[in-house]
């Protein structure tokens, strides 16, 4: 891995060509994945919303389903998307990131979110 590229899971995942993009994952889907930390994904194309999941799954198999659903790829109830300083989570799966996450200065973050009063 290059002296650039972010702490967490050292290697970048998901094929060698495109842009560095940075993931956190919220506890129980680092634990179900293996990993520590923020993993790395090469993202080829425009970076989207649907770009950055579909590396993420491709990378890590096992988080097939768990984020998306199976057939209608929509998001999963109490999971939450933020990519710089907003909230995705409502947006269309082909909505750009920002440039700060694409460019990998800023992390894609998937939050477990909470319920109740």
């Amino acid at each position: 891995m290059s002296p650039d590229a972010p702490a967490g899971d050292a290697t970048p995942r998901a094929g060698g060509e495109g842009r560095l993009v940075r993931v956190e994952l919220p506890f129980h889907l680092r634990t179900l994945a293996r990993v520590e930390g923020e993993v790395a994904l090469r993202v080829a194309g425009e970076v989207t919303l649907e770009a950055v999941l579909d590396a993420l799954e491709e990378a890590y198999p096992v988080l097939r389903g768990t984020i998306r659903d199976h057939v209608t790829c929509e998001r999963r109830d109490f999971l939450r998307f933020f990519a710089g300083g907003r909230d995705l989570s409502l947006e269309p799966p082909d909505t750009p990131l920002p440039e700060a996450v694409a460019a990998g200065r800023e992390p894609f973050l998937v939050v477990g979110a909470l319920a109740g009063g």
